[in-house]
């Protein structure tokens, strides 16, 4: 097996900037409340033509950059997102095209706030067995589109942005040691989008009764 590990690093964020003093103007909440129970002072916030993509491209290119790889070398892109462009082709795919990684295979990960991880770990294993060299992994989410600015339990949270990470093989001995992914679908109850896909697709009520 091949040792696999992170090559360079990358962000991508909005300039966008909503503070714990703004959202006290929102919703019932203090910024005294937000920071002790998260930690969180601001969230950025990307404008109405910032999608998903846009911000997986500043990510995808800084980490390649901090990698020193061209976007050519790349055998694989995988883009962890529950917020993606649209709902077909994947947010990988526009990616993939945006950044000339011609030759790279692509495709999207949905598991929320864990996604990133599930991506690394799929990267860490292909790299290991030989059939990638060098995977893009992304997480970025345009959050504010989904998040209920209603709703002080939640709205504190979500922001916009992008993380990116070039994974390759590395020396023996150094990169990913070990790897525990779990799952517990039984809590599903307790956050979620119930409208908009194939239980209850879109339609004028779910839209009217703020389902979305």
């Amino acid at each position: 097996m091949i040792s696999a590990g992170i090559l360079g690093v990358g962000a991508g964020i909005p300039e966008g900037i909503l503070t714990n003093a703004d959202l006290e103007k929102m919703v019932e909440t203090s910024d005294e409340w937000i920071r002790t129970r998260s930690g969180i002072r601001e969230r950025r916030i990307a404008p109405p033509e910032i999608a998903a993509s846009d911000l997986a491209l500043l990510a995808g290119r800084d980490a390649l950059a901090d990698a020193g790889i061209e976007p050519a070398a790349l055998d694989l892109i995988i883009v962890a997102t529950i917020t993606p462009d649209m709902i077909f082709p994947s947010t990988a795919c526009l990616l993939q095209h945006a950044l000339g990684a011609e030759k790279a295979a692509a495709f999207d990960l949905a598991a929320g706030c864990s996604g990133f991880i599930y991506g690394l770990v799929q990267a860490a294993h292909v790299v290991a067995t030989g059939f990638c060299r060098y995977v893009l992994v992304v997480g970025t989410e345009v959050l504010s589109r989904i998040t209920d600015w209603t709703d002080r339990t939640t709205c504190v949270l979500f922001g916009d942005g992008a993380g990116a990470a070039v994974v390759g093989p590395v020396e023996e001995g150094e990169g990913f040691l070990a790897h525990y992914l779990g799952a517990d679908g039984g809590g599903a109850e307790h956050l979620f989008i119930p409208a908009g896909g194939s239980r209850r697709p879109a339609d004028h009520g779910t839209v009217a009764t703020r389902q979305h």
